[in-house]
This record gives structure tokens, sequence and C-alpha cells, in this order.
């Protein structure tokens, strides 16, 4: 699949509002890479208090976003008729090089690097109109739901 809208990523994540962070798949090459979209709101919950008058998504949610975004690559690359997820097992050399914000559009790439034991290994990164915001190596395995 090449792309995928927000029901068919509803198909595939167990996220509901308001932690899917998720909005659309534009790209995907089942064991290779997956680029992805959150479009980021003013009306997000977290910004009420992250932080009041200067607004600003926290980083573990940009890690969050990454890490579902590796997940649908997953899920793609190896389909299953079980009702699968995949949960994170490990997030390393993670980096934050700009904020985001209000009216903010994060493209999420995921990229497949190696899969051993049952452990997914991907390098993830945000960006906002073509610069970095945050980068991580994000690991997960399958589990059933």
């Amino acid at each position: 699949m090449n792309n995928m809208d927000i029901g068919q990523i509803m198909q595939r994540l167990p996220h509901r509002y308001p932690f899917l962070l998720v909005d659309r798949v534009l790209e995907c090459s089942p064991g290779e890479h997956l680029l992805a979209l959150k479009n980021v709101s003013v009306n997000e919950p977290f910004f009420q208090g992250h932080f009041p008058g200067k607004p600003v998504m926290p980083g573990v949610l940009i890690i969050e976003a990454l890490a579902q975004a590796t997940c649908l690559l997953a899920m793609e690359t190896e389909p299953s008729d079980q009702d699968v997820t995949y949960l994170l097992t490990g997030v390393d050399k993670a980096r934050f090089k700009r904020q985001v914000g209000p009216g903010d559009q994060l493209l999420l790439q995921a990229t497949l690097e190696k899969r051993k034991r049952g452990i997914w290994v991907f390098n993830a990164r945000a960006l906002v109109d073509e610069q970095l915001a945050a980068s991580a190596e994000i690991m997960c395995t399958a589990r059933e739901l």
C-alpha cells in the first residue's frame, strides 16, 4: 500500500484520540521505509499546560508519533491475520533539534534497519519545513492484543 488515510490508519493502530498521532501515510515501501504526517493543531489538549502562552509539543509525544509510524511500517512489512500490534521496547539516541508548535506539520520518517529475535529496529526522524525536529532509534516487538 502506498498511502493510508486516517480510516486505514485506525484499522491498524489501536490508538484513538487524543493519542493517535499519525494523520496520513504518504508513502510506504514495506520492509524499507514509511513517510507519514502529523498535523499539529492549536486545539491539541497538551498545549493547555505545555506551555501556557508559549505552546510547545512535548518531545515524548513526537517520539510517540514516530513510534506509531514505525508500527505502521512493521504491520505493512509483516501482515498478520491475528490481532497483533507492535509495542515499544526501546528508544535510543533520541535528539531534539527544534521546537514544534501549533500550525506545524510533522513529516515522520521511519526506516527499517534490522529485525532480530522478534525485535524490530528503526531509524526515525521528524521534520518540520525540511528541518530536523527530532530523531531516535526506535525498537518494538509484535504482541497479540
